[in-house]
């Protein structure tokens, strides 16, 4: 599974690609969490546009980040999530970990709105 990884608007955005399953899990949160080390108070979008499948190493994968997360002050967005996903997503009860938008640009308007005073950095040796 390839991931890319691009800032806009002040925002990191993963895109991952395929399935997030098996070595690709692994993969998604070695980037994820480059990610929120890199700034105290990140905020990171991941869209899943063209993720097909993810299985329950993938939903733990995610807990996991927004526990992370939650301890830098991050926020963690989510847009594109297909149906399947989404319902696995509600079925585990998942679904309220993760803001929701419409839109890329919906989610970044969103999230700079929030008052910031950091400096909000992709991490280089991600790309």
């Amino acid at each position: 599974m390839a991931t890319t990884i691009r800032l806009k608007g002040g925002v990191v955005i993963l895109e991952p690609n395929g399935k997030i399953i098996g070595t690709a899990v692994s993969e998604l949160r070695e980037k994820l969490a480059s990610q929120l080390e890199a700034s105290d108070a990140a905020c990171i979008l991941i869209n899943f546009e063209h993720v097909n499948q993810m299985d329950s190493s993938g939903l733990g994968m995610l807990v996991n980040t927004h526990a992370v997360a939650a301890r830098k002050k991050s926020r963690i967005g989510i847009i594109n999530v297909e149906k399947k996903i989404r319902n696995l997503l509600v079925l585990s009860r998942l679904i309220s970990l993760f803001e929701h938008f419409d839109t890329e640009t919906a989610a970044i308007a969103a999230f700079n709105r929030q008052q910031r005073t950091f400096p909000i950095k992709l991490k280089k040796s991600t790309l």
